[in-house]
């Protein structure tokens, strides 16, 4: 599974990012929803994408996360077993009357039952043994989750425990479960298949999949819904279709078909409303910066991958290139040096980015040639886009 996972996370970092209206609280009456394209790394679309809403049990995610991080760390492995406590079984278990994999009070259940209890039946008491297994308490493995979330950039989100129904306090947005997302995609693309398991048998109970959305759209292969009092339906669904791996996001939705309706209508967009443009092919030309002490007062700049990405069909004049470096460059610069970026923008949001890298190596120059570039950078200045 190849895609630009890296460039979406920059992307979902950029300050400029939401399109929509901004600061709404989780309370407002507001949809929400964001498609990426993970395989050239382009943002197709957001709309009210810092709008903060309560997650529900997509919180599950940040604790399989948590958990799956644990287990590539080495902390823990598929085999090791945790105790049901009697906390876990009354609030999380069959006592509760919430979604749960049925773990008996005080067995003990692998490492991997918890995850498919997790997972594929949105289990609350599996959620509970897992947090208490790896903090020793709810409390301590909700600071662990904003640990988690913060060090991913996941910055407008708090998370009060792991199945996500614990006080009000919870919230987040589309653009931070895009991170999630993306992040899930890079760094443990082995555990997709989880989530679109068909069916769980635990303690001698069947239960099937508990996402109404796996099945019911096509292609849709991961990750999860939720639903709060507050903020309705949401979702963070992720495909491979025409050989591309997208990651969608919707929030704010009122009823369940609306949430189907809403998640299906932003993947068939693809399709609708979108086409591939290639804007500069593999170390192609893209322009030129300047260079201070060098042999050379210039290198040009390059792209080492074919610049590509999804752009709406028909007129694009919305959509304008940047050429982002820091100069000038200071010599010398290595030959293929990263050096600055592309970017792509549509009404000041960034959709796309590339790295941009020296064609050519420029040596430091002799103390004159310094000294000139001094005279001429004091007399003119040089180029610079902060973008």
């Amino acid at each position: 599974m190849l895609f630009a996972a890296a460039a979406c996370l920059a992307l979902l970092g950029a300050p400029a990012f939401a399109q929509g209206t901004q600061g709404k609280g989780a309370d407002d009456d507001a949809t929400a929803s964001l498609l990426l394209d993970l395989s050239t790394g382009t943002l197709l679309s957001s709309t009210n994408a810092t709008v903060s809403y309560a997650p529900g049990s997509t919180a599950k995610l940040v604790t399989a996360a948590v958990a799956f991080d644990a287990l590539k760390d080495g902390d823990i492995d598929l085999a090791t077993k945790f105790k049901v406590s009697e906390h876990a079984w009354r609030t999380g278990g069959a006592p509760a009357r919430v979604t749960t994999m049925f773990a008996a009070l005080n067995s003990e259940v692998s490492v991997e039952d918890l995850l498919k209890g997790l997972i594929v039946q949105s289990a609350n008491d599996a959620a509970i043994v897992l947090a208490e297994g790896l903090a020793g308490s709810e409390e301590a493995f909700a600071a662990r989750m904003n640990a988690f979330a913060e060090r991913i950039g996941m910055t407008q989100s708090h998370f009060s425990g792991p199945t996500g129904h614990v006080d009000a306090s919870a919230h987040t947005t589309a653009r931070d479960m895009a991170r999630l997302a993306s992040y899930l995609l890079e760094r443990h693309p082995d555990r997709l298949p989880l989530f679109s398991l068909p069916d769980f048998t635990w303690n001698g109970i069947f239960q099937r999949n508990k996402n109404p959305l796996i099945g019911a759209i096509a292609d849709l292969d991961g990750f999860i819904a939720g639903q709060s009092a507050r903020a309705g339906y949401n979702a963070v669904g992720t495909m491979e279709r025409k050989g591309r791996r997208l990651v969608g996001i919707v929030a704010g939705q009122r009823e369940p078909d609306a949430l189907e309706k809403a998640l299906a209508d932003l993947f068939d967009s693809l399709e609708r409303d979108y086409e591939e443009v290639v804007l500069y092919g593999a170390d192609e030309v893209i322009a030129e910066a300047r260079v201070f002490g060098g042999t050379l007062s210039s290198t040009a700049l390059e792209s080492r991958e074919p610049v590509q990405l999804l752009l709406p069909r028909g007129d694009k004049r919305d959509y304008r290139l940047r050429v982002v470096y820091s100069g000038p460059l200071q010599a010398p610069v290595a030959k293929g040096q990263e050096v600055g970026e592309l970017r792509v923008l549509r009404d000041g949001t960034i959709v796309y980015r590339a790295g941009l890298h020296a064609r050519d190596a420029v040596p430091a120059g002799t103390v004159t040639s310094r000294a000139t570039d001094v005279l001429r950078e004091t007399l003119f200045g040089w180029w610079l886009d902060g973008g």
